[in-house]
């Protein structure tokens, strides 16, 4: 199995890749505001290199339960500096976190190679980036918006359902130009699930692994973990 990201790619069939985590918010959920200046943040991403990660994923937009959008030039003024030194200075394949298409396109020009969209690209314009591109793209389920994502989640069955839904969505990429192998799929995690949900989706993984594409599950310091 084959993950194509820009030049890169990476076979899949027996290997797991990790990635590391790098907010650079006031607001998320676990570091907010450690690493808002960029020499913390880029030594941050230098130890999780050193420790093995495959991938930073670099986000300026917290996603935390409440939490609010922030404006493109916003993320930008917290993300340019930090990509345009990391993509030079570390082996890592540079992940942005982000659902606009803006951000998302200067950050592959920054030297990022995947883009994680938490929208599963609702920026209408984010899949033609992505196709012109030929980025990885990561594609996470959600039910509801960062703001109301913990309200009331239900599902029937969520494992069923969450399947369903990126089926869903990676054909919505195939048919706007999207390869299939730039994809790789993510149930989320956390967002829009109760414990039970959450529990469900790790117990049934299997489930949700569309033919010949990688799953991303993001399990770091989640709260559900505790419980």
């Amino acid at each position: 199995m084959e993950w194509r990201c820009g030049d890169r790619v990476f076979e899949l069939d027996d290997r797991v890749l990790v990635m590391g985590i790098l907010n650079v918010t006031p607001d998320s959920f676990s570091d907010g505001g450690r690493f808002l200046d960029p020499a913390s943040a880029i030594a941050h991403a230098r130890s999780m290199v050193e420790e093995g990660a495959d991938l930073i994923d670099v986000g300026a937009e917290s996603t935390r339960p409440g939490s609010a959008p922030v404006p493109v030039d916003e993320q930008w003024r917290r993300l340019g500096p930090i990509l345009q030194t990391l993509a030079h200075q570390t082996p890592a394949i540079l992940s942005i976190d982000t659902a606009s298409a803006e951000v998302a396109a200067r950050a592959l020009e920054a030297g990022a190679y995947v883009v994680n969209d938490v929208t599963a690209l609702s920026d209408p314009t984010m899949a033609p980036l992505i196709a012109q591109s030929g980025a990885g793209i990561v594609l996470m389920h959600m039910q509801g918006t960062p703001a109301d994502m913990q309200r009331d989640p239900r599902y029937e069955d969520a494992p069923r359902e969450i399947a369903e839904w990126l089926a869903a969505r990676l054909e919505h990429a195939r048919r706007s130009g999207v390869s299939e192998d730039q994809v790789a799929l993510d149930p989320g995690i956390g967002f829009g699930k109760t414990v039970e949900h959450n529990l469900q989706l790790l117990a049934r993984l299997d489930e949700l692994r569309a033919p010949r594409r990688p799953l991303v599950v993001g399990l770091s310091r989640k709260a559900f973990l505790g419980r």
